[in-house]
């Protein structure tokens, strides 16, 4: 199978080709994207009932209690994105943490989302006080992560929910420092780790202390 081309943002995004760069996730890192997708489709005649790490097969029907067929899903993601996404949470700590970093070097955010689902989640980022780079990413971010990395001199850390992203990270680009992380609390039980290669940490302050330390050297 081709992967998917490197997104042709990647090249445009402006930092400092001598700072330290970090590399953000939305859904789960930046937004409470679960919480959201929830409340959404419960618009639509459906609940969540969170028992794994995953987002359809925790989605049933109201009526019936049948699980979300896949079809149905992926229709009811893409309405998300073109009419609810812009609504959902910012996690908790979120921004004074990507702020405090940001002082540090440069930020990019780095997301898998539809195409059509680029400008309502830019104005998410800008409105939640993210006004950081946004690149649009398909498949593993491994590629996409080691393109940006090679912009810069510094040290580069990665951010993301999902293992196979960091397992993809750590394959493309080993020299990236890896951090894994889950806002919604109902997930974390549930979702893949492998702390011996990437830290989990699931809260903003803790994370940001301790992403300055591995890129700085210092508290």
């Amino acid at each position: 199978m081709t992967a998917p081309p490197l997104p042709t943002e990647i090249h445009r995004v402006e930092l400092d080709p001598q700072a330290p760069l970090i590399i953000v996730d939305v859904d789960e890192v930046l937004a409470m994207f679960m919480r959201g997708f929830e409340q959404f489709v419960g618009g639509h005649g459906y609940e969540m009932r969170i028992s794994r790490f995953a987002l359809f097969q925790n989605i049933f029907s109201v009526e019936d209690g049948a699980v979300l067929d896949l079809e149905r899903g992926r229709e009811l993601f893409d309405q998300f994105f073109a009419t609810a996404v812009e609504h959902i949470d910012p996690a908790p700590g979120a921004r004074e943490g990507l702020a405090d970093l940001a002082a540090h070097g440069s930020i990019v955010v780095l997301t898998n989302a539809p195409a059509h689902g680029r400008a309502p989640r830019s104005r998410w980022l800008n409105r939640h006080g993210f006004p950081y780079p946004l690149v649009i990413n398909a498949g593993l971010k491994g590629p996409a992560v080691a393109a940006l990395a090679a912009r810069t001199a510094g040290p580069v850390a990665f951010v993301d929910d999902l293992l196979p992203n960091l397992e993809s990270v750590a394959q493309s680009a080993p020299d990236v420092l890896r951090f894994q992380m889950v806002a919604d609390e109902r997930l974390r039980p549930y979702a893949p780790e492998a702390p011996d290669r990437h830290a989990r940490i699931d809260h903003w302050p803790q994370l940001s202390a301790a992403m300055i330390e591995a890129l700085t050297g210092r508290d």
